[in-house]
């Protein structure tokens, strides 16, 4: 009786079939580390932004005196600010009570560029401030 030879190894044709198999599950694996690396980095510049503009809400009225104007600046690592103040009449919004504050609306924008395209948040805040003294008599 005679033995047949078993097969050992792989054919080429099922080395082609692997390796096109790992080079297409390789790329959308590639894909998809590329864009959740871009999401990261855009998701870290619009919490910065948020930082920032927080903390400029937090200096009107502090550092930054409360009167309606601009002011502008920028940071080393690339964003750029406007803090505007608005002086608002609360008599248009509450006409039957007699308020003795001033309200100042403030924006805060922040603009910055995210792979070549600009990028720009803005928060809005109600400040009021000490009564002129004229009121006070």
């Amino acid at each position: 009786m005679r033995r047949r030879r078993s097969q050992y190894g792989f054919s080429l044709l099922e080395v082609l079939v692997a390796f096109a198999i790992l080079a297409v599950s390789l790329g959308v694996l590639l894909g998809i580390f590329s864009r959740a690396t871009t999401a990261t980095i855009a998701s870290a510049q619009y919490s910065q932004a948020a930082t920032l503009a927080e903390s400029l809400l937090t200096l009107v009225g502090h550092e930054v005196a409360l009167e309606e104007g601009a002011v502008s600046g920028g940071t080393e690592s690339g964003f750029s600010w406007e803090l505007t103040m608005v002086e608002i009449d609360l008599a248009d919004e509450f006409p039957t009570t007699t308020l003795s504050v001033r309200a100042y609306r403030v924006n805060v924008t922040v603009l910055w560029f995210d792979a070549g395209r600009p990028r720009r948040l803005m928060l809005s805040a109600l400040k009021l401030a000490e009564p002129l003294a004229n009121n006070l008599q």
